[in-house]
Formats: C-alpha cells, structure tokens, sequence
C-alpha cells in the first residue's frame, strides 16, 4: 500500500506520533524513510482538515531534534566501534565509503556539516552519532541540530502543504490538463535521468584503468 493510502486510514493523533516516531529514529542513525513519511503526511494535510500542519511540523521538528541529540550521545559514547558495528548491521548505509565521505565533510565544514546535513538523507542518518564520534562540543552541535531540525522539519512541512493546497484547487478546475501535464513531467524527468546516468556509467567506464594482463 502507498505510504500515503495508508496514511488516510490512521486517525490525526497517529499521524503525529507517526511522524516524529519515524524522523527521530532516523536521526537517531537508523536507516528509515523519514523524509517520505513527512512529505506524504502533510501533503495528507493539505487535502484532510483533520491533520493540523502546524502540529505535523511540530511533531516532525522535535522528533529531528530529539533522534539527533541522542544519536549524538550513543556515538560518543559508543566511539568508533559502534561505526564498525553499523557497517556490519547496515553495509548499504554505514559501509567504509559513506562513513569516509560523511567524515570528511564534517572534517571540512564542522557544525555546518549538521546543519545542512539535515537535508541529505546520507548525512542526515550520520549527523547525530558521527558528531558524538568526532568530540564535536556539544553546544555547536545543539545549535546546528536546533535550526537544522526547524528548517528542514518546519520548512519542508510548509513548502509540501501549501503546493498540495494550490495543486488540489487548481486540479479541480483542470483535472485532465493536470493529468496530462503530470505525466509528461514525469516521463521527461524520468528519460533525462536515465540519459544522465548512462552518460556517468560511460565516463566511469572509460576513466577506469584497464587491467594489466598476468605474466606468464
């Protein structure tokens, strides 16, 4: 079932906890879809009177800040080890490369590496216990976590409502041209993608060196 679909059949409370349940165990460094739920639960909000988007904020931006500050204290406590222990949970997620990567962007941006690591799903999982991992001072993280989690949180619920409710109204009037135009957005975005990624599986192809052949 759509995460949306299913998001109709729960009662508003729900939808909170839901919500906040979801984004802090995500930023707490568990690999869960924080982002879709929050995008499809308020997007829910803007087409159900029953789901306040100010609460789904709420809900969404404490759950962030919350999962971050703990993930922060278990990856200072837990140091490097617990990074081992989650690249052999999770290889897809915490494997030698993304930790790698997510260090040396904490390395070269510091507290801002939290901040707009809030809107990267990579860095948004990392953020919380790599910052414990790496001593960051806690109040520089706070900081960063604090306006981060609103941003992100706050921002990303208001953006979703407000394009669902102008979408929904202006869908009434022109549903087939709606329709019509969906899909072409979408099967325009989806050719150039796939264009994209060919082109980057070509160039990868061709900077690779070729390998030596055995001596006899």
């Amino acid at each position: 079932m759509h995460v949306q679909e299913w998001l109709e059949t729960v009662p508003a409370v729900a939808v909170y906890a839901l919500v906040g349940v979801v984004i802090g165990l995500e930023s707490l460094g568990i690999p869960l879809p924080g982002e879709i739920i929050l995008v499809s639960s308020a997007l829910l909000a803007s087409q159900h009177g029953d789901i306040d988007p100010v609460i789904l904020g709420a809900c969404a931006t404490a759950g962030a800040i919350v999962g971050d500050s703990i993930g922060y204290a278990i990856g200072r406590k837990g140091g490097r080890p617990l990074l081992a222990w989650l690249g052999g949970k999770f290889p897809r997620h915490f494997g030698e490369a993304h930790i790698a990567a997510a260090e040396r962007s904490f390395e070269k941006w510091g507290m801002w590496a939290v901040f707009f690591g809030r809107f990267v799903a990579l860095l948004r999982i990392f953020a919380g216990p790599l910052a414990g991992v790496l001593r960051m001072p806690y109040w520089k993280f706070l900081i960063a976590n604090v306006f981060g989690g609103i941003l992100w949180a706050g921002g990303t619920t208001a953006v979703i409502y407000y394009v669902g409710v102008v979408a929904e109204s202006w869908l009434k009037r022109f549903s087939w041209l709606g329709l019509v135009a969906a899909v072409l957005i979408g099967l325009t975005s989806m050719i150039v993608l796939k264009r994209k990624a060919r082109k980057a599986a070509a160039q990868q192809e061709a900077a690779a060196p070729e390998p030596v052949p055995a001596a006899d």
